[in-house]
C-alpha cells in the first residue's frame, strides 16, 4: 500500500487524493495532507526556476566539485531536495533524469554560493574611480583618493602603504605615509609580498593613533589578529585606531621571480611603468609598449601560501577595494564596516571619488572570481584523488 508522504499512514492505492509530481504519483490520506504537499512542492518549484533563471548546475557539478574530492559530509541534504538522488553505499548517487535545476548544489553545505560567503559581509557595494585628476593610480584610483581625503580631512595621521625600491625596481617597500606626496607614491600595484606590518607598528610606536592600513587579505588578516587574538600584540597600544582598506588578491609572486621573468624575456624591470593581471594575463607596460603574458606561465614563481588562501576580497576589512567586475578604469569598492561606509561616502561627498551602486552583474563577475579562490583547495584535493 502506498505511504502517505506527509503524515507517513499508509493509505487505498485507488484513494481520490493523489498528485504527481517528478513523473511520480503521490497518495495521500486526506485533502490537509496533499495541500501541505502541494504547497512545499510550489515553493521547491519556485526555488529551481530562479536557480535556473541564474545558472544551469547539474548533479555532475556536485559529483565533480564535492563527492569525488571526498569533501561530501553525508549530510543528505541533496537527496533530500531532489527526488532522483539517493544516497547508496555512503555515496550520493543520481538514480534518476537530473534537470540541471541546481538545488543539489545550492543546497549542499560545502559548495559555496551566497554573496556572504564569497565576498563576506558588507554595508554597500559601489562602482568608483578617483575624481582627482592627479591620481593615476591601479584601475579607479580609489584608495589613493580615500586617503587623500582622509588625510586633508584630518581622519588619519598616517597611511601605511607599500612603494617601490629605488634600488631594485618594483621591490616592495612598506612606508609611513604621513603627507599627500607619500601616499602618491604608494598608489598602483606591486604583485609581490609587502611586509607592511613592520611599518604598521613602527607608526604606533612613533605615537599615532588613527592610522589607515592598507593591504591584501593575509596582511589585514594579521592585523585583525593582532587586534582581536587575547595575545594580539596591538592591545597593548588602546589609543591607536586602525582602519583596515583590502585589496582583492588572487595571486601574489616572488619578487625575484618576477624579475627573472622579465629578464628572459628581454625587458628590464626598470623599464616597466605598471604592471596588471587582468583576465588571466599579467600585463606589464613599458614607455614604448604593452606585453602581455598568460597567467599561468608565472605558476613556478607564484607564492606558496597562495593556494592555502581563500580568501579573494579582504573580508575582514573595513572597506576593500578591486578592479573585478566592474568596467576599465573603475574600482569594485566593498564597505563593510560603518567606518569603511562613512569615509568613503564622506570622500564622495567631498568631491574626491566618483561613485555609483555596483550594478547586479558587476557584482556577479566579482563573486565568480571570488569563487575559483574558494574553491581552489577543492580543486588540488581532487587532482591528488585522481
Amino acid at each position: 500500500m502506498p505511504i502517505d508522504p506527509i503524515c507517513k499512514n499508509k493509505v487505498q492505492e485507488d484513494n481520490s487524493y493523489s498528485a504527481n509530481y517528478a513523473g511520480k504519483k503521490y497518495s495521500f490520506c486526506s485533502p490537509e495532507c496533499k495541500d501541505k504537499f502541494d504547497i512545499v512542492q510550489k515553493r521547491v518549484v519556485r526555488l529551481k526556476k530562479s536557480i535556473a533563471e541564474q545558472e544551469k548546475i547539474s548533479f555532475g557539478k556536485l559529483r565533480k566539485d564535492i563527492i569525488k574530492p571526498g569533501i561530501c559530509t553525508l549530510c543528505g541534504a541533496c537527496a533530500a531536495s531532489c527526488d532522483s538522488i539517493v544516497i547508496k553505499d555512503e555515496t550520493p548517487t543520481l538514480v534518476d533524469k537530473c534537470t540541471a535545476c541546481g538545488v543539489c548544489y545550492n543546497q549542499c553545505p560545502r559548495t559555496i554560493t551566497t554573496e556572504n560567503g564569497l565576498v563576506g559581509k558588507l554595508r554597500n557595494a559601489y562602482c568608483a574611480k578617483s575624481a582627482l585628476p592627479e591620481i593615476n593610480g591601479q584601475d579607479g584610483g580609489v584608495v589613493t583618493a580615500m586617503l587623500g581625503y582622509a588625510l586633508d580631512a584630518g581622519l588619519i595621521d598616517c597611511a601605511i602603504v607599500t612603494t617601490k625600491s629605488e634600488e631594485e625596481p618594483w621591490k616592495p617597500v612598506p612606508i609611513v605615509a604621513k603627507t599627500y606626496e607619500d601616499i602618491l607614491e604608494g598608489s598602483g600595484s606591486i604583485y609581490s609580498h609587502s611586509m607592511t606590518l613592520k611599518a604598521l607598528m613602527d607608526a604606533v610606536k612613533e605615537g599615532m593613533r588613527s592610522i589607515a592600513f592598507v593591504g591584501p587579505s593575509c596582511n589585514i588578516d594579521a592585523v585583525t589578529k593582532m587586534q582581536k587574538s587575547p595575545q594580539g600584540f596591538l592591545h597593548h597600544f588602546m589609543r591607536a585606531n586602525i582602519l583596515k582598506m583590502g585589496l582583492f588578491c588572487m595571486d601574489t609572486f616572488y619578487y625575484e621571480g618576477i624579475k627573472e621573468f622579465i629578464e628572459n624575456r628581454d625587458m628590464k624591470l626598470a623599464d616597466i611603468e605598471s604592471m596588471k593581471i587582468r583576465k588571466g594575463k599579467f600585463e606589464f607596460q613599458t614607455q614604448d609598449e604593452l606585453r602581455v603574458f598568460p597567467l599561468d606561465e608565472f605558476d613556478q614563481y607564484r607564492s606558496s601560501s597562495c593556494k592555502y588562501c581563500t580568501d579573494m576580497a579582504a573580508e575582514n576589512s573595513d572597506i576593500s577595494f578591486g578592479g573585478v567586475g566592474t568596467p576599465q578604469g573603475w574600482t569594485t569598492v566593498l564597505a563593510r564596516s560603518s567606518i569603511g561606509y562613512e569615509i568613503f561616502n564622506e570622500a564622495v561627498d567631498n568631491g574626491y571619488i566618483d561613485a555609483r551602486l555596483l550594478e547586479e552583474k558587476e557584482m556577479k563577475n566579482a563573486m565568480n572570481l571570488a569563487k575559483m579562490k574558494k574553491i581552489q583547495m577543492y580543486s588540488i584535493n581532487r587532482r591528488q584523488n585522481i
